[in-house]
């Protein structure tokens, strides 16, 4: 059952079955060999969110890693985010967060992180985790580190909204913490800010969520959209379960892109830090890459999910990126994400001029997209092939995360398809110069592609 849990990026199933707590206390234990191994003897931070499962596992978990000889600091129930702020302001060797994102609230998991709040992924530990849970026998030994709790608000507090700085002038937001950990958020960090006037939904802590914690969902977005409008408020935000991501509206009710918010908010971290890499997502529109040149940027484009997009920004010693799943990547935070961060240096950019979030984001809106399509596929491979054959000689081929053909400078368009890797799926992103470019290209690869998967 241990391997039907670990996932490409984090450990995630379905509670009690098969994710329990005793598969928990074996990845407690498991992480905290690995963890000591890479570090000798140290702290482990860990943190949970607000599921219902997430204070047994979260104390099996405790045990666990205690009984591998590490101590354990307990930050107790918080965002996803505040783990890549406290490891390095603890000195901590690692830390893990009790939580599921934005799945069902049947499901329940572990994001697992190194020194220097480094993402653990398959191919940075996770599958070496993965073996030493495996080979755990026996009784399980009794915890020998140390525990202990702690409260970091007020320091984390000062971290986000030092990437607001001063409001020039007075701001309302609105905010559907979705019944999760930005409820945590929005009462230890974007309370009581001078000229920043908060107004929320779904701002309980309950088991009967009013939506799915999934801010890229369309109509879990309906509630910020008609909030933002209903208050006038100049900008609407979504969190997801554990906070990490957040989405943003404008001050019109339309949801913002999360490539359009990178190439919007790279201006404002490259007039910090000129000259500088901003990292995106190869799914995002031509307006970023473009927009960062022109800003004097270094654009450097990275494969989909948060552990490559870190890597990249880190390589490039990058100073901000962006995903379009809503992840927001910060040097000043460790090269890590922060939905937190994210909506602070929003208000704070916004804050300093005289134009709303919808006149700002027009320039980046001007290239029409598909949006990530699914197909239902058996030949994911033979169909990328097939791609590569019938339009690659029409522009750059480019096989960084399945294929992506960019025809934009011959053919006004460009492409990439990528295979899921759980799930007999491709998934198609395109963009054109046009309307009537983008309806041509979707008119010839759809077929190719297969039939579009249920929802999509």
């Amino acid at each position: 059952m241990i391997g039907k849990i670990f996932k490409a990026y984090d450990i995630r199933a379905l509670y009690p079955d098969p994710l329990n707590e005793d598969a928990a206390w074996r990845v407690g234990h498991a992480t905290g060999t690995f963890l000591k191994q890479a570090n000798g003897q140290g702290t482990v931070v860990v943190s949970q969110d607000h599921r219902p499962a997430a204070p047994s596992m979260a104390e099996s978990l405790i045990k666990g890693i205690r009984a591998s000889g590490m101590d354990v600091v307990d930050l107790g129930r918080c965002d996803t985010s505040i783990q890549y702020f406290a490891i390095p302001h603890l000195n901590a060797v690692g830390g893990v967060q009790c939580t599921a994102s934005h799945n069902p609230i049947e499901y329940i998991g572990f994001k697992i992180s190194r020194e220097g709040a480094r993402p653990v992924g398959a191919d940075t530990g996770l599958k070496d985790i993965e073996a030493l849970a495996r080979g755990i026998e026996g009784d399980c030994p009794e915890p020998t580190g140390t525990y202990k709790t702690a409260d970091v608000w007020s320091a984390y507090r000062e971290h986000i909204l030092s990437f607001m700085g001063e409001l020039k002038k007075p701001m309302k937001l609105f905010v559907d913490a979705s019944n999760g950990c930005g409820i945590a958020l929005l009462e230890k960090v974007f309370s009581n800010v001078p000229k920043l006037e908060v107004i929320t939904v779904n701002d309980n802590w309950t088991n009967d969520w009013a939506h799915e914690p999934n801010p890229l969902v369309p109509e879990n977005m309906v509630p910020t959209q008609a909030g933002t409008k209903q208050h006038a408020a100049a900008v609407g935000a979504c969190f997801d379960g554990d906070a990490d991501r957040c989405m943003l509206v404008d001050d019109a009710g339309e949801i913002c892109g999360c490539d359009h918010l990178t190439a919007w908010l790279a201006g404002h971290f490259l007039k910090e830090q000129p000259g500088s890499s901003i990292v995106y997502d190869l799914r995002s529109s031509k307006a970023v890459p473009e927009t960062i040149t022109a800003l004097g940027g270094k654009p450097a484009i990275a494969k989909v999910g948060h552990v490559n997009l870190k890597a990249t920004l880190r390589e490039t010693d990058g100073v901000f990126g962006g995903e379009l799943s809503g992840h927001f990547y910060f040097k000043g935070n460790s090269y890590a994400d922060s939905g937190a961060i994210t909506l602070a240096a929003s208000l704070g950019v916004l804050s300093r001029s005289d134009a709303g979030l919808n006149e700002q984001m027009k320039p980046f809106r001007k290239y029409p997209q598909s949006g990530e399509i699914n197909f239902e596929n058996d030949d994911k491979q033979g169909t990328m092939d097939k791609l590569k054959q019938s339009h690659g000689s029409k522009g750059e081929v480019m096989e960084l995360d399945g294929v992506t053909i960019d025809c934009w400078d011959t053919e006004g368009y460009w492409f990439n398809v990528r295979a899921s890797n759980t799930e007999p799926l491709l998934r198609l992103n395109t963009e054109a110069k046009d309307e009537a470019t983008l309806a041509k290209l979707l008119a010839e690869i759809k077929p190719v592609l297969g039939t579009v998967a249920a929802g999509h």
